[in-house]
């Protein structure tokens, strides 16, 4: 018998080779981690395939080194779940700090704590959202596909590369290690980004910059100017000022920065049907069951619309004039406090606005069509 050209498109595989590969064609070329559960298959595709893997011996160690890297012009990558990103958190800031592109690829387990490492979650939200000490934003990216692995992977690098920051890209077990049939033939082609650099004459100002709020970059490894990375607050210079009114207007920069340049980062799916008063959204693997979840609503002739939030942090707008949009609003996640319900809308809420929680457990497309179909 005789493979045809379809069956020959055709793989057994999983989230995280795609997301590997994807990273590596998007211009990553250093992968720096500390084995965890179940970000295992990560970290043993990436020390095949990464053109510099290193074994870091803890995650603090593991973004310090992803640091260095960036200082010298690479873009590293690591992986872990909850445990190793609570180690991380500082290192995350002083990078973020310093403008240093570099990926950090959350898959989420069962907390709180070191929690069930074989059970995935949707728990790490806040703790993501809360990363960067002043609340500034963190870009956020999160896998709600199969197809999403290898699409926004690749945008994650980019968005790393193109702002000079650290980029969360959360995903869970589910997505990461479930294998599965995929036609890879389908698969978009990715250009890698590469870091702008500095290439005046003039005399280099680290955290100089122009309109577009992002300092051209220049590596510490050449010797015709004089580099300054540092994590404290700063001038352009790269000179610590404290309060002084230049250095003040320079962080402050940070956070415009982000919100000048997300349309470039806004990813979503919305899939409206005419005449819809009702609203599903999610992200992650929760998305999976929203969207069989829309199907058979609408086999039953209800009508509703679906939204995946892909990009979480910053919030886009877009997501807050969508859901006005609509008088019941039904966000499904899996954990029990509704953490993306809670960033979307606060603690005082909106008239209209249910959830569908859980732990331990995936979220069913039946829990969401009984929350859509509650006080009809």
């Amino acid at each position: 018998m005789h493979a045809t050209t379809e069956s020959k498109s055709k793989a057994f595989i999983d989230g995280s080779r795609l997301i590997t590969e994807s990273c590596v064609r998007a211009g990553a070329d250093v992968f720096i981690g500390y084995p965890i559960t179940p970000a295992n298959l990560l970290y043993l595709y990436a020390s095949k395939r990464f053109p510099t893997m290193l074994a870091a011996p803890d995650e603090i160690t593991t973004l310090q080194w992803m640091a260095g890297f960036a200082t010298a012009g690479h873009v590293p990558v690591t992986a872990t779940s909850f445990p190793g990103y609570a180690l991380m958190v500082e290192s995350i800031n002083m990078a973020y700090m310093q403008e240093l592109p570099m990926v950090i690829i959350l898959v989420q387990r069962l907390g709180p704590a070191t929690g069930t490492a074989t059970c995935g979650a949707q728990g790490d939200l806040s703790v993501v959202y809360g990363t960067i000490s002043g609340g500034f934003a963190l870009p956020t990216l999160c896998i709600s596909s199969i197809d999403d692995c290898w699409d926004l992977s690749a945008k994650a690098v980019e968005t790393a590369i193109k702002l000079r920051t650290p980029v969360v890209l959360l995903t869970s077990k589910e997505m990461v290690m479930t294998l599965l049939s995929y036609d890879w033939s389908k698969l978009s082609e990715i250009k890698p980004a590469k870091v702008k650099t500095f290439d005046g004459k003039a005399p280099y100002l680290p955290y100089a910059y122009n309109d577009s709020l992002v300092p051209e970059f220049l590596s510490v490894t050449q010797k015709e100017h004089q580099v300054r990375i540092t994590a404290s607050t700063h001038d352009t210079k790269g000179i610590l000022q404290n309060t002084s009114p230049e250095a003040i207007e320079n962080t402050k920069r940070l956070q415009k920065k982000h919100e000048k340049h997300i349309s470039d980062y806004t990813f979503f799916e919305l899939d409206e049907q005419k005449d819809a008063d009702t609203l599903i959204i999610s992200y992650d693997i929760t998305a999976q069951a929203s969207r069989e979840a829309v199907k058979q609503l609408r086999l039953q002739g209800k009508k509703v619309s679906f939204l995946a939030a892909k990009t979480l942090f910053p919030i886009p707008h877009e997501y807050i004039e969508i859901a006005s949009r609509y008088s019941k609003v039904v966000i499904a996640e899996e954990n029990l406090t509704g953490q993306l319900r809670l960033a979307l809308f606060g603690m005082a809420g909106r008239k209209g606005v249910t959830g569908v929680n859980g732990i331990a457990k995936m979220i069913s497309p039946i829990e969401i069509i009984e929350e859509v179909l509650r006080n009809e």
